[in-house]
């Protein structure tokens, strides 16, 4: 992997919240909270330049650190282009955009695999809860209403602990 196992480490720790309050508010109320958003690119611009200055990886340096905004840039704008079009939420671009910066450029490949696997098991969960009593214990999110729409930040909301996850296990970098 290419992020190391420090970084994957302390990212997880910190973005923990976010993920977890951004899933649950867009099961709730189909929204990202901006302040999730927020709280997660804050996360990266404290965390991450401190792991320039005090972290042990040789490779994470200023350089590395200041290219990986060039992430939260293009898919800022992919996902401003996806919402003007109505292909996604504006706050599940936002979601997106914060956590662009933590992936670093070699994993992205196994960043969207692990995406797509979280997008399926969320979805067959989420359509089997709201089809069952489960829906019972929170009867007023607004995610168990008919229709076609998924809250698509409970996907995401699992997709960078698990990246993280994989990365503090210590992988091999490629």
């Amino acid at each position: 992997m290419a992020i190391t196992t420090t970084q994957a480490i302390v990212f997880l720790i910190l973005t923990l919240p976010s993920c977890i309050w951004a899933a649950w508010s867009d099961m709730k109320a189909m929204k990202i909270p901006n302040r999730a958003n927020d709280l997660m690119f804050a996360v990266y611009v404290v965390a991450g330049a401190a792991l320039v200055l005090w972290g042990p990886d040789a490779d994470w340096t200023w350089k590395a650190y200041l290219w990986r905004y060039a992430n939260f840039a293009v898919v800022l704008v992919i996902g401003m282009a996806m919402t003007a079009t109505r292909l996604m939420g504006a706050g599940d671009a936002k979601f997106l955009a914060a956590a662009a910066p933590f992936v670093a450029l070699g994993d992205l490949g196994l960043v969207l695999m692990l995406y797509l696997a979280a997008l399926i098991v969320t979805f067959i969960l989420h359509r089997t809860a709201r089809a069952t009593a489960i829906r019972n214990l929170a009867p007023d999110w607004t995610s168990w209403l008919p229709g076609k729409r998924f809250p698509m930040g409970l996907a995401f909301g699992v997709t960078l602990p698990l990246y993280f996850l994989l990365g503090a296990l210590g992988l091999p970098r490629i």
